[in-house]
């Protein structure tokens, strides 16, 4: 089964902590990785920029407009994501426990099942 382990950003959360405990989180990050490549159960990971940084297209009319920003304005955003392929759901959430973020007040780590995946070739 697979499973995407979404990481949910909340910069007032990040900004009180301290320095040494962003350190913790993104040093934890590298270990967490190992982990799971070395289980053989990662499939993919990305961190994703700042909600400042992109931009929303929609097309009206036929005809495409740009926004600079993000989609909605909110207090959470998404930060990141784990793909990882396990046995079992109860599995993913051990995963998900050993993601740094998880550990921290006011963080947490969505776990939800990927129901449809597409490829390259097909």
């Amino acid at each position: 089964m697979k499973f995407l382990l979404i990481m949910h950003m909340n910069p007032q959360v990040w900004d009180a902590l301290t320095e040494e405990e962003r350190n913790e989180v993104m040093s934890g990050h590298g270990a967490f990785m190992e982990t799971v490549q070395k289980s053989g159960e990662m499939i993919g990971t990305a961190a994703l920029a700042d909600p400042s940084q992109s931009a929303v297209v929609r097309v009206r009319g036929g005809v495409p407009a740009v926004t600079d920003g993000p989609y909605l304005e909110a207090k959470e955003y998404l930060g990141g994501y784990y793909l990882v392929e396990c046995d079992s759901r109860e599995r993913a959430l051990e995963l998900a426990a050993l993601i740094p973020d998880a550990g921290v007040e006011g963080l947490g780590i969505e776990v939800r099942p990927v129901v449809f995946a597409g490829t390259p070739e097909g």
